[in-house]
C-alpha cells in the first residue's frame, strides 16, 4: 500500500479489491508497535495474538462473502474500556489486575463491525488528568517530541494514531480527553453529542458495568482522518440496548451544507478568562482564512453567543460536582472547611471547583437549570450560524509535569503563567452544553508541534462539524506523519 499510515477508508478499499489481507495489515501494525513504541509507550497492553486470529477470521469472513464497516481494520482501544481478558485498571494500583467479565459496549460495536483490536492505550490515573502517566504503565510520550505529553486522557490513543499503531482508536472526553490529545499529537478526533453514544462498560474499576450515563461525559472516535471519524462515528453511535436502546433507533440529521461556500461560522480565539497562545492563534487564523477563501460566511463576534465567563464558572462547578463521591470523609471536611473560608466575591476559577465539589443537590438543580438557559442560547446561535471554530487548549503540547500536587503546576502561555486546570476552558465551551466538536490539525507551531482547533456544532447534529472537518482537510491539510 502507498501511504505508510494509511485510513480506514483506504484500508478498506485495499482490503475489498482483494490488494491486502487483514492478517497483513495486522502484521504490519504489530511489527511498528513492536519496533517503535517503547520511547512513546502508547500501547500498555498488547493482545496480539488475538488480534492476528480475529484477522485471520476477518479475511475467511470476507472470502466467505461478508463485509461489514471495519471488517479486518486494525485499531486500538482506550484502556479505561472494559474488554474481557484483559486488564482495566485506569492506571489505579489498587485495581491492577481488575479483569471484567464482559466487554463494553463500544468494544462489542467494534467486534460486531469487523474490528480487529490490537491492544490497549494508556491513560492517566482515573482518567484524571491532561496528560498521561500513571505508576501502573508509566508515561506516555509525544511522538512529535518525547519531552512533551501527548495530552490526557485519551494520550495513549492519539500517540498510537499518530505513530501509525492502527487506523482508528476509541476514546472518552468530559474535559477535552478526546480533542486535547488530538490537538497534541496532530490526528482527528469527535466529541459526540451528550448522550449520543453508549458507555456502559467505560466505568472505573471494579464497576459494576450499569447503563448509567453520566453527567457531561462522552465516549468517541479517533482516526487520522475526516471522513475516519465519521465510519467510527456510524458504528459507537446509538442507545444502550439495555435502556432506551429497547424503544429506540437512531437517526442523525445530515450535515446541513455539503459545500464549503454554503456554511455559516463564529470564529472564536478569545475567552476572558485566559489568554490563547499566538501557535493556537495561528492555527484558528488558519482555518478562519481557509473559510473565507472557500467562500464560507465567516464572522468573529455576535451578540447569540452564550456568556463565556458564566459558562466556564458553570463547567467548573458541574465538573467537579461529582468528583468527591469517593472521597474518604476526612478529605470531604476538609474541603467543606475550605470553602467555609472562601470570600463571597471570590469568583475565581478553582473557588468554582471547589464549590462544586460540596454542592448540595439544591445547588446542583440551580446550576443545572442555568445550564439549560445556556443551551437555549446555544440553539438561537445555530438557527444563524453553522458552526463556531475555536481552540481546544491555549498552546500545542507542554512539556511533562509530573507534581503530585496540580494545584502548583502552571501553563506557560507565551511567557506568562496561567493555573494550570484554567486551561479547560476552551474544552469545556462545548462539554458543558453537551455540544458535538469535532478536533482537527490546522498545521504546526515554530517548534514543530502540531496545533489543532474544534468545530462545534448544533446537538444531535454531529454530521455538520464532521463534514465541515472533511472539507476543511481538503483545504488546509490533515494528517502529517512525526518526523
Amino acid at each position: 500500500m502507498e501511504q505508510i499510515f494509511p485510513t480506514a477508508e483506504k484500508m478498506t478499499a485495499a482490503l475489498r479489491a482483494g490488494e491486502v489481507t487483514s492478517a497483513e495489515l495486522t502484521d504490519e501494525a504489530i511489527a511498528r508497535i513492536e519496533r517503535d513504541d517503547k520511547p512513546i509507550n502508547a500501547i500498555c497492553v498488547p493482545d496480539f495474538d488475538r488480534a492476528r486470529d480475529a484477522a485471520r477470521r476477518a479475511d475467511q469472513a470476507r472470502a466467505d462473502g461478508a463485509d461489514s464497516p471495519l471488517l479486518g481494520i486494525p485499531v486500538t482501544v482506550k484502556e479505561s474500556y472494559d474488554m474481557v481478558g484483559m486488564p482495566t485498571n485506569w492506571g489505579m494500583p489498587e485495581h491492577r489486575d481488575f479483569m471484567p467479565a464482559e466487554d463494553a459496549v463500544q468494544v462489542s460495536r467494534l467486534k460486531a463491525a469487523g474490528a480487529v483490536v490490537l491492544g490497549k492505550t494508556n491513560v492517566p490515573l482515573g482518567l484524571q488528568d491532561i496528560q498521561t502517566f500513571n505508576e501502573i504503565y508509566g508515561t506516555t510520550n509525544n511522538p512529535w517530541d518525547h519531552s512533551r505529553t501527548s495530552g490526557g486522557s485519551s494520550g495513549g490513543s492519539a500517540a498510537a494514531l499518530a505513530s501509525g499503531f492502527g487506523a482508528l482508536s476509541i476514546g472518552s472526553d468530559i474535559a477535552g480527553s478526546l480533542r486535547t490529545p488530538a490537538h497534541f499529537c496532530g490526528v482527528y478526533a469527535h466529541k459526540p453529542t451528550l448522550g449520543l453514544a453508549a458507555s456502559r462498560g467505560m466505568v472505573p474499576p471494579p464497576g459494576p458495568a450499569l447503563p448509567a450515563e453520566p453527567d457531561l461525559a462522552v465516549v468517541g472516535p479517533m482516526a487520522r482522518s475526516a471522513r475516519d471519524l465519521t465510519l467510527l462515528l456510524d458504528v459507537m453511535a446509538g442507545p444502550d440496548p439495555l435502556t432506551h436502546g429497547v424503544a429506540y433507533d437512531l437517526r442523525l440529521p445530515p450535515a446541513r451544507h455539503e459545500r464549503l461556500g454554503d456554511f455559516r461560522v463564529l470564529v472564536l480565539d478569545e475567552h476572558p478568562i485566559i489568554a490563547t497562545g499566538s501557535a493556537v492563534r495561528a492555527g484558528v487564523q488558519r482555518v478562519a482564512d481557509a473559510l473565507a477563501d472557500g467562500g464560507a460566511r465567516v464572522e468573529r463576534h455576535t451578540p447569540l453567543l452564550p456568556d463565556l465567563t458564566e459558562a466556564a464558572m458553570l463547567y467548573r462547578q458541574l465538573l467537579f460536582s461529582g468528583s468527591v463521591a469517593r472521597f474518604p470523609v476526612e478529605a470531604y471536611e476538609q474541603v467543606r472547611a475550605r470553602v467555609a473560608g472562601l470570600s463571597a466575591d471570590d469568583q475565581s476559577l478553582d473557588a468554582a471547583m471547589l464549590r462544586g465539589m460540596v454542592c448540595s443537590h439544591r445547588d446542583w438543580l440551580e446550576a443545572n437549570n442555568r445550564r439549560e438557559v445556556h443551551r437555549h442560547g446555544w440553539r438561537q446561535l445555530f438557527a444563524e450560524f453553522d458552526a463556531v471554530v475555536a481552540p481546544i487548549t491555549p498552546t500545542p503540547a507542554f512539556p511533562h509535569d509530573h507534581n503530585p500536587d496540580p494545584r502548583e503546576r502552571r501553563i506557560d502561555i507565551d511567557g506568562v503563567e496561567y493555573p494550570y486546570f484554567d486551561q479547560l476552558v476552551w474544552a469545556g465551551l462545548a462539554t458543558m452544553p453537551g455540544l458535538p466538536a469535532t478536533a482537527i490539525p490546522t498545521g504546526r507551531s515554530a517548534e514543530g508541534l502540531p496545533v489543532g482547533v474544534q468545530l462545534i456544532g448544533p446537538m444531535f447534529e454531529d454530521r455538520t462539524p464532521l463534514r465541515l472537518a472533511e472539507l476543511l482537510e481538503r483545504e488546509i491539510g490533515g494528517f502529517q506523519a512525526p518526523k
